[in-house]
């Protein structure tokens, strides 16, 4: 049974990729170096129909896949097929548009209960006490 997934906070448009099909490395024999089955996904930040506040985000995101320019450069070359590996590489960057998406609630600073407080307490005296029993016996 496959995973629920969360609904996208913003769908990247097709339209604005940029695909280059290139030959995969690795082994494969004699059709290596015929068949262009690896693909290279560009797709440009600043360019984007993405809202401003999201492209800050992504822009933001310390991640080795985005340049300088803002072009987000992603190679998959995972599977045989070049539609699957297009499949591939635009799932990647959909996860990447999620992960600059997603906005951690601020933190509210809380005071801890009295009852815990105890509970730290009465635990570092119990440790306190197993630990004395371990020193050598003064005479």
């Amino acid at each position: 049974m496959a995973a629920m997934s969360k609904p996208h906070a913003y769908r990247v448009d097709p339209e604005q990729v940029e695909w280059v099909a290139i030959r995969a490395s690795g082994p494969g024999g004699q059709n290596v170096n015929k068949v262009s089955n690896a693909v290279q996904l560009r797709f440009d930040v600043r360019a984007s129909s993405l809202p401003e506040p999201l492209r800050e985000r992504v822009l933001a995101l310390r991640d080795q896949r985005i340049s300088a320019e803002g072009v987000i450069v992603i190679r998959a070359q995972r599977f045989r097929s070049l539609e699957r590996n297009r499949a591939d590489a635009l799932e990647r960057l959909q996860c990447l548009i999620d992960k600059a998406a997603h906005v951690a609630p601020r933190r509210r600073a809380t005071r801890p209960t009295a009852a815990s407080q105890r509970r730290r307490v009465d635990e570092k005296v119990r440790r306190g006490r197993i630990k004395a029993l371990r020193r050598p016996i003064a005479e």
